[in-house]
This record gives structure tokens, C-alpha cells and sequence, in this order.
């Protein structure tokens, strides 16, 4: 199977709520509701900086899913880009699928002048670490978080 990675359309929330929610699972996270619909909102807005893709199989069927955002950097002088999420359903996983998102959203950075793009993945996450260290290098940095 090639995938074929394209932006998502409005039209395409039916078929991005389950891997949304999947995604959700995988991570033990409840999303609420109003923040689903915020967020789906600001990726159709252009004036926001946030950017849904993703990935259809030979026969036009959702399968993966990534969410990029573009922030500002006290490091570059250009825009650095944020994969936040990224999901590819389990019967994909291995075929390329989940490359190809991550390759299409670092077209979408170069495409939009970014000096960066990085991302982030749980420590128990063996099976996307597999493919992260085989297209990406690891910075070593440790993420905190102090909930506000």
C-alpha cells in the first residue's frame, strides 16, 4: 500500500474522529468534547498556525492522522514547526504510513520557511521509537509540564 497524505478537509471529520479518539486511548487521555471542536475548528482557520494531514489508503480510507502547529523560537530566526500528534491505525503500522505523514509534514515546514521541526513520543512508545530513530535524531532534551 502507498498512502497517499493530503490536508484534511472539513468534510473529513467523520473519518478523523475515531483515529482521534484511538489516539486518545492509546495515550490514556480524555480530550473533552469542546476542545475537539476547538481544535478541529483552528485547523480549518487560517489565520491559526495549526495544520491537520493525513494519510488514505488505496482505497480512500482514513488510516493515519498527524497535527503539526508553527510556533516562534528563541533559538532560529524561522518558524520552528511542532508535530503534536500523530496516530496510524494498528493494521498500518509497519507499512510506511506513519514515515509518510511525518515526510509530508516536514514538506509542509519547509514549504512555510521553518528552520525545525521536531517531536515528542511517550518513554514506553518501543514501536514509534523504532521508526523515529531510523528518519530523525534524538535531542536528549527531557520534557517537564506544571499543570496551570
Amino acid at each position: 500500500m502507498t498512502a497517499t497524505v493530503r490536508p484534511l478537509e472539513p468534510s473529513d471529520r467523520a473519518a478523523w474522529e475515531p483515529l482521534w479518539a484511538a489516539y486518545q486511548r492509546f495515550y490514556e487521555v480524555a480530550i473533552p468534547a469542546e476542545t475537539t471542536d476547538l481544535t478541529w475548528a483552528r485547523f480549518h482557520d487560517p489565520d491559526e498556525m495549526m495544520h491537520a494531514l493525513g494519510a488514505f489508503d488505496d482505497d480512500g480510507r482514513l488510516v493515519g492522522i498527524v497535527h503539526a502547529i508553527f510556533h516562534r523560537s528563541c533559538w532560529l530566526p524561522q518558524w520552528t514547526c511542532y508535530l503534536q500528534d500523530l496516530y496510524v491505525e494498528d493494521n498500518q503500522r509497519g507499512l510506511g504510513t506513519g514515515a509518510a505523514l511525518i515526510e509530508a509534514v516536514a514538506g509542509l515546514a519547509r514549504q512555510n520557511g521553518a528552520g525545525r521541526l521536531y517531536w515528542m513520543t511517550h518513554e514506553s512508545n518501543a514501536t514509534a521509537q523504532r521508526l523515529y530513530d531510523r528518519i530523525a535524531e534524538r535531542s536528549g532534551f527531557i520534557q517537564y509540564r506544571k499543570v496551570l
